[in-house]
């Protein structure tokens, strides 16, 4: 019995040793893989970026801009116009002899072809009387340039030199795997008019938007001054993803914020310019406004804060497919919606004359249309149609707001240019409508998207969003001659 006690211990002891063995082998594996890990995250990292600034940094050019301003005829304030004095003042400041005087500015630029073709920025050279190429060191320098075309709204603008063989970059994909946010990109220019500069950062944020209607910008914390302005924001392959264009700054100078236009808005601008010499974007021909978490109650059959909420139709390419205000813009040839930012720069990229199709909600059933796109830079607005004398006007109190019907003299109080609706005559401070910025002489247009022109066109659709169990309803209001969107909530 003890003989077999023993085995037993024996046999326990060298299980014991097998787990104790095969945990170490376990850790012993698991630390190789992590640090197998480590090593491949490190060598992600660039070790230096000199290689590749050694491979593309001559396609990048300083550009010296000078413009002719307009300066004083004579030295105003202090002689008399035709004094003998006048001509003892000109001679002190000979600049102001012909009223004018020269200024100039410094920017950058990148080749994007073998013959000649520069990308820079539109403010860079915009009333440039002379514009001059400086190429990396070593190269040809004070070279004129020619202007190709220039579209203010991107801030982008080409230029061409009478050069040949030229060392140049390609345009790259800023949606693709190089551009994500935390991905490396470098930045090369001539800042505050220092030459040839360097700096290198990563991608802070996508999808930026300042002040234009077709902003895309990649945001960075690269280093960007002054004279940056439309040098090249490469990925690590050297491929171009951005034209750097503006900075966030207190003082001018880099704090880490800095913006350059994605490639994916830039290369479709520069075909255009190089091919026309201006830009065709598409045109849709319609007024919208983004829907906010507060309107999808009232839109049937929407889900979600999404698409571009059509206000206003005019005549035009949208109206020709069929297009109605109220309409729900959830896909654009493909591409699903998220906001009317997306629209707008998806429609401005697409090619004038195209067939697109259109998937819009609308009251509750998605309606398909096709859309022949017009070109944008030569649409006309559409004159609204003159007011005109409706019968006797009621008038009453709703959801806060005091509404009348369009009369003659109404008309001529708040200067409407539309002849069928309710007016906003007073409004309750504490209602919810003031508090979402409506005001006396805002003009309902429509009630839960249709069309109301009288108290009781209002109340038939205030009672029948209520039998279908919303919570709010959605009213067209115009002002001027501009139409939005508002929800308000049903009073219980």
């Amino acid at each position: 019995m003890k003989s077999k006690a023993i085995a037993i211990q024996q046999d326990y002891g060298q299980a014991r040793c097998l787990i104790t063995a095969l945990f170490a082998a376990l850790a012993l594996a698991l630390a190789l893989v992590l640090a197998q890990a480590t090593t491949a995250e490190a060598q992600s990292r660039p070790e230096t970026f000199a290689d590749l600034a050694e491979r593309i940094s001559p396609s990048v050019v300083n550009i010296t801009t000078s413009t002719t301003i307009a300066g004083r005829t004579g030295p105003q304030g202090l002689v008399p116009e035709g004094s003998p004095f006048e001509d003892f003042f000109n001679d002190l400041n000979p600049n102001d002899r012909n009223g004018a005087r020269r200024s100039s500015a410094l920017g950058s630029g990148f080749v994007i072809s073998d013959d000649g073709y520069i990308v820079t920025n539109n403010h860079v050279i915009e009333g440039a009387d002379e514009i001059l190429i400086e190429f990396f060191p070593g190269g040809e320098p004070g070279v004129p340039a020619e202007l190709v075309g220039t579209d203010p709204n991107t801030d982008i603008a080409v230029l061409k030199v009478d050069l040949e063989n030229l060392p140049y970059v390609e345009f790259g994909d800023s949606n693709g795997p190089g551009s994500r946010v935390g991905d490396w990109v470098m930045a090369m220019g001539n800042p505050l008019g220092q030459g040839f500069s360097v700096s290198a950062g990563i991608v802070s944020a996508r999808n930026r938007a300042l002040s234009g209607t077709y902003d895309d910008y990649i945001q960075t914390d690269a280093a960007i001054n002054r004279g940056n302005s439309g040098g090249p924001l490469f990925n690590m392959d050297g491929e171009v993803i951005g034209v750097n264009t503006a900075i966030l700054s207190p003082n001018g100078g880099s704090i880490g914020i800095g913006f350059a236009m994605s490639s994916a808005v830039v290369t479709n601008v520069v075909d255009q310019l190089i091919e026309f010499g201006e830009t065709r974007r598409g045109w849709l021909g319609v007024r919208i406004q983004d829907v906010t978490p507060d309107m999808v109650d009232a839109i049937e059959g929407l889900d979600l804060a999404r698409g571009a909420l059509v206000t206003d139709v005019p005549a035009g390419p949208a109206e020709d497919a069929g297009m109605l205000s109220g309409d729900v813009i959830l896909n654009f040839d493909g591409v699903e919606i998220e906001d009317t930012r997306e629209l707008v720069r998806i429609v401005g990229n697409s090619p004038v004359g195209k067939e697109v199709p259109v998937e819009v909600l609308r009251e509750g059933d998605m309606e398909q249309l096709t859309v022949v796109l017009g070109r944008r830079e030569t649409s006309e607005a559409v004159a609204f149609p003159a007011s005109t004398e409706p019968e006797e006007a009621d008038q009453s109190e709703i959801l806060g707001l005091t509404l009348s019907e369009i009369t003659p003299e109404l008309t001529d109080q708040f200067s409407l240019n539309v002849d069928q609706g309710l007016v906003i005559t007073a409004i309750d401070p504490d209602s919810e409508g003031a508090s979402k910025g409506l005001l006396e002489g805002d003009v309902i247009t429509e009630a839960g998207q249709q069309a109301v022109a009288t108290i009781a066109d209002l109340e038939a659709q205030i009672e029948a969003a209520t039998e279908a169990g919303r919570k709010s309803i959605l009213l067209l209001v115009r002002r001027g001659g501009d139409p939005r969107f508002v929800a308000l909530v049903l009073e219980e």
